[in-house]
């Protein structure tokens, strides 16, 4: 009776890996660039409709966000490992387990979380020195937008358990609902058109909140409709519990992921103090170029994903060898899909910049010498992503983030910030290439001969 559901199921242990990473793939890199557009538009919105102080009140309400969701993001991932790894070893009702325990973390978590950030948005944007004539704006952005987390982490954590059970596509089909809503609202709520409150930069984030409401339980009741394997039913209730262990292994395993994360933001913060120094056409250039190169790393990151999705699986099933060839495939498509990028960039690199820059002047310069020594370096920090993908789908995940800090943090930025004073504003790009080579080396040579093919994340939580 059970063995035609388990047949139903998408299968990561089995069958052609270059098709079915490529498959997986797909829908992670299209979701994501689905939100970098969706908050691209917002933006644009806000800013058209209500001006440069709104949007900069959005810009701090989005720095607090970026951090809350690191944090999430990573244990969301620990908990796709744990569900990849106990499906990959047919142990269904350990997934389910799982899953029971993250419902209720996550529920727990974001009606705290929510309720002292609509609580305290004042004090947090106070400590973020937000301009005073912009925090008015920022209060009422940021309350509506913590009012609306339960929901936010409660998507990250169902869409979490669908790629970990091996599903990549419907958390993209509803990712398109919930974005599309989002657009289509933000300006009617900000502006009032119609039969709709004009509600200002309240609007904005009440068209946030309602999509990310509505595009939840829409998944949760197409999941449960089509009888998702890992559901929780009636006789599942007993599952619906704090199994603090299990707890424990979600935030040593996820917090490092997603301190990762905040590592990457705080290295991209110092090296724009560092840009800043060199004037405002320096700063414009800069933050150009970071766009599209934000676009280029969108295939490493969605292949990243894919591989720990996958090899997760392969490892709770004790395949090692389809895990390995995994990684090498994952390496390789990420050369292929980054490096056409980087090509195309490189073809129309005018072009691209000219999209946000005046299309004759020193700052479009700057771009296109910033994309000339960066792109081409998203290729080797490509390798980096997937590799460290597949070592933290054992549980491993202390070494990646170290390598993040290493290659971040202690090389990048003191580099940029020697070659900007030593030689000059050019010269601060090559900080790019040489660190992402240190942190491939770094991972690669882990991989090969490090420990973490003995980690036992699975066992641990079996235990719990």
């Amino acid at each position: 009776m059970m063995e035609p559901k388990a047949k139903s199921r998408p299968v990561l242990t089995e069958g052609p890996i270059a098709k079915t990473l490529f498959l997986f793939s797909l829908p992670i890199l299209f979701g994501n660039v689905l939100q970098s557009l969706n908050g691209s538009i917002n933006s644009i919105w806000v800013g058209q409709f209500l001006g440069e102080t709104a949007l900069a009140a959005t810009s701090n309400a989005n720095i607090i966000m970026f951090f809350l969701l690191s944090l999430i993001f990573g244990i969301s991932m620990a908990a796709v490992i744990l569900v990849g790894q106990n499906l990959g070893a047919q142990k269904v009702e350990e997934a389910k387990r799982v899953v029971g325990t993250s419902v209720v973390f996550f529920a727990i978590t974001s009606v705290i979380v929510g309720a002292a950030g609509v609580i305290f948005s004042p004090h947090i944007l106070d400590l973020l020195n937000t301009p005073p004539d912009a925090k008015p704006f920022a209060v009422t952005y940021t309350q509506i937008i913590f009012a609306g987390i339960p929901f936010m982490f409660g998507y990250n954590l169902v869409m979490a358990v669908l790629r970990g059970s091996g599903d990549a596509k419907t958390p993209f089909y509803f990712l398109l609902f919930s974005a599309g809503l989002d657009v289509l609202l933000n300006p009617l709520l900000i502006t009032g058109f119609g039969p709709f409150p004009k509600l200002g930069i309240g609007g904005s984030a009440t068209a946030t909140f309602f999509a990310q409401f509505v595009s939840f339980f829409a998944l949760l009741v197409y999941l449960y409709m089509k009888k998702y394997f890992l559901r929780i039913t009636k006789q599942d209730l007993h599952l619906l519990r704090l199994n603090w262990p299990l707890v424990g292994i979600l935030i040593r395993k996820g917090l490092p992921m997603g301190l990762n994360m905040v590592v990457v933001s705080v290295s991209n913060l110092v090296l724009i103090h560092i840009v800043n120094a060199f004037g405002s056409e320096s700063t414009a250039a800069f933050g150009v170029a970071n766009q599209i190169s934000s676009y280029v790393q969108m295939p490493a990151m969605a292949v990243g994903g894919a591989v720990t999705s996958i090899a997760a699986q392969n490892i709770g099933a004790g395949k090692w060898d389809r895990v390995s060839r995994v990684t090498w495939t994952g390496v390789g498509f990420n050369i292929l899909l980054t490096g056409l990028l980087v090509l195309l960039l490189h073809l129309f690199n005018r072009e691209a910049l000219g999209l946000f820059l005046p299309i004759h002047g020193m700052a479009i310069e700057l771009g296109i010498h910033i994309n000339n020594i960066t792109l081409w370096s998203f290729i080797i920090f490509g390798i980096f992503n997937v590799v460290a993908g597949v070592v933290r789908s054992s549980g491993a995940v202390i070494v990646p983030l170290i390598v993040s800090f290493i290659a971040l943090l202690v090389i990048r930025i003191p580099l940029a910030s020697y070659f900007g004073s030593r030689f000059g504003f050019d010269m601060i790009w090559w900080s790019f290439p040489i660190s992402f080579a240190i942190a491939a080396a770094l991972n690669v040579l882990y991989y090969l001969y490090g420990g973490w093919r003995k980690t036992r994340m699975m066992e641990a939580m079996n235990r719990a």
